[in-house]
């Protein structure tokens, strides 16, 4: 199998030279850390991704995670990414020095674990739920929790989950019933079920750290009354030995794709005797897994990037390799005694690589540049800065995981497509891309939550600050790029489509205004695709004016035709994919309310 499944140099140069991981390194707190150190950590784990994910990346789907008499049996691969990861730093990565971490911008862990995802989806997961749950153990939990639990599960020893969801709750985290009821020993007694626990147990591993959401015996109704305990597998003994903690898995759950990361139906205190412990303050467990949770959507947007990146450079590979067909001479006919064209010579298999390259590479682009807005807002030294990337990053968070969840998916069928019948086949790792992508959408809050976030809650955050702060980022990449006579009618385009999105707010903010909020979300999903092409459009603008700037100066690191088709690929995103928003627009401003329920139900 080839190793191309990622674009290390475009990672890189989006990384250092269009979101500038330098000047993050100027902050005290990574002091200790430079360019050339980070990119030999990078370095390797694309060496690790190489050797031990993605060998295994049709492997473990041949052969997924499955459930018999109690446990779930994982591919061996699991346990040995697991230690590797914590012996090389990338669960510790982002932690103190004193809580056994290396301080490595957060940036960079997402540039090193997309390489993992772009290797071999099916395995990440794994570290990284247990880097989560151990980020909450050391924000909220006391130091004996600290002491007890976290160093194991940073060596990767132990993995770590985050329990939300229910059976009957789903998405509605309101509706959590599992209950914790106090005892005289400092422990609750845990009691409920938890659906979808992604890596909830595997039979290679020594313990599992549950981070459960509960309702505490009398706690107020509705998310004000959840609280955190942590609930392991494995209940430590006072002579450290470990014992059964009560809790069960009761199923697994055979899924579309990704069926090498297994994901788990748990009950706890079946027999009454399930320990947990409290995490942080009562009745404060919602606010503070969601503290945590834009680095998990940021992770969820990674992943599908990166899948997305995988299939872009399989089909690509595909099409530079395959003969079929003959170019159309200038009369329109072709000659049957002319050598078969290569399919990357069509322009309609030209057009669907653009369509992924561009949605790969924009994607990976938004990403980091969450990324570093996270690494300035948790390292800012004034209210002002911290302020201010608190709100460019909650601004565009729901984007982070949306776009690259849904034009993930656009982009990896375009890439089966490319295949043409090969790509419906199970020899081409393509439909697996497409199986393993799917799934993207839906976690961390489904789209049409994520959409309902992005118009309800961070459009009108402090009286539209924060839309406004985006907005002013972007307009500084249109001036700069206005000066350049090669993009200034892009830069026009773009600002012109800004202009837009104040139209189709003006058109909806009064519903909102007048408490009419049903009419005002009922086309969330639609502002949030719109604002997501948006988005990307001016990073693309962003890359495209750094590529052109590189090689008027004759300044490039990279190859003249490297930075050349950013440009390229800049104008065909301009060309084909910012139009569409023209008509998301109408549709926004229309007048029908053809989706709100009405007296009759037209639904049938």
């Amino acid at each position: 199998m080839s190793k191309q499944y990622v674009d290390v140099d475009t990672l890189k140069y989006v990384l250092y030279d269009i979101h500038k991981l330098e000047h993050i390194l100027d902050r005290e707190r990574y002091q200790d850390h430079d360019l050339e150190s980070l990119n030999l950590f990078i370095d390797s784990i694309k060496d690790f991704s190489d050797r031990e994910l993605y060998p295994y990346f049709k492997e473990m789907d041949e052969t997924p995670a499955y459930h018999k008499d109690g446990t779930v049996y994982v591919h061996e691969q699991v346990k040995k990414v697991m230690q590797k990861s914590g012996e090389l730093g990338l669960i510790s990565a982002i932690f103190d020095y004193e809580d056994g971490g290396l301080q490595i911008p957060f940036s960079v862990l997402q540039a090193a674990v997309y390489i993992m995802d772009a290797a071999n989806n099916h395995l990440p997961g794994y570290p990284s739920l247990t880097q989560g749950a151990a980020e909450l153990i050391v924000e909220f939990g006391s130091n004996l929790l600290k002491e007890k639990y976290v160093p194991k599960m940073l060596s990767g020893t132990w993995g770590g989950t985050m329990c939300l969801t229910e059976p009957q709750a789903g998405s509605s985290l309101s509706d959590v019933v599992t209950k914790a009821t106090p005892t005289d020993n400092g422990y609750y007694k845990i009691s409920g079920q938890k659906i979808f626990i992604s890596g909830g147990d595997y039979h290679n591993a020594d313990n599992i750290i549950h981070l459960v959401l509960a309702r505490i015996d009398n706690a107020p109704k509705g998310t004000k009354g959840i609280s955190l305990f942590l609930v392991p597998k494995h209940r430590i003994k006072d002579d450290n030995s470990l014992e059964f903690n009560d809790v069960t898995t009761v199923a697994d759950f055979q899924k579309m794709g990704q069926r090498g990361y297994c994901t788990t139906h748990l009950s706890f205190g079946d027999n009454e005797d399930c320990r947990g412990w409290l995490v942080g303050e009562e009745h404060k467990g919602l606010a503070q897994m969601f503290l945590m949770m834009n680095g998990a959507r940021i992770a969820v947007g990674r992943g599908a990037a990166a899948i997305a990146m995988a299939a872009y450079r399989t089909s690509l590979q595909y099409a530079n390799e395959r003969p079929q067909g003959r170019k159309l001479s200038a009369d329109g006919k072709k000659n049957p005694t002319e050598k078969q064209s290569l399919i990357i010579e069509h322009p309609d298999v030209r057009r669907m690589l653009m369509l992924q390259k561009a949605i790969a590479e924009g994607s990976l682009s938004l990403i980091l540049l969450a990324s570093k807005y996270h690494d300035i807002l948790h390292t800012a030294t004034s209210k002002e800065e911290k302020d201010k990337y608190h709100l460019l990053l909650e601004m565009i968070i729901p984007i982070v995981k949306t776009y690259p969840s849904e034009a993930g998916v656009l982009a990896v069928n375009n890439g089966l497509q490319t295949l043409g019948g090969y790509g419906f086949c199970t020899d081409f790792t393509l439909q697996q891309y497409y199986r393993d992508i799917r799934i993207f959408s839906i976690y961390e809050g489904t789209t049409g939550i994520q959409s309902q976030d992005l118009l309800g809650r961070k459009v009108p955050m402090e009286n539209g600050k924060a839309l406004e702060l985006l907005a002013a980022e972007i307009m500084k990449t249109i001036v700069e790029a206005s000066s350049d006579n090669d993009l200034k009618n892009y830069a026009d385009e773009l600002s012109n489509k800004l202009q837009q999105s104040q139209q189709i707010l003006s058109k909806l903010m009064p519903f909102a205004l007048k408490g009419n909020y049903e009419r005002y979300l009922a086309d969330a999903n639609l502002f949030m695709e719109y604002l997501s092409i948006v988005v990307v459009s001016w990073l693309w603008l962003e890359i495209a004016l750094d590529a052109s700037i590189q090689l008027k100066n004759n300044t490039k690191k990279y190859s003249t035709i490297f930075y050349e088709s950013k440009i390229e690929t800049m104008k065909y995103y301009y060309k084909y994919e910012l139009p569409k928003i023209d008509a998301l627009a109408k549709s926004l401003m229309s007048d029908e309310e053809v989706t709100i329920k009405k007296d009759k139900e037209y639904i049938i």
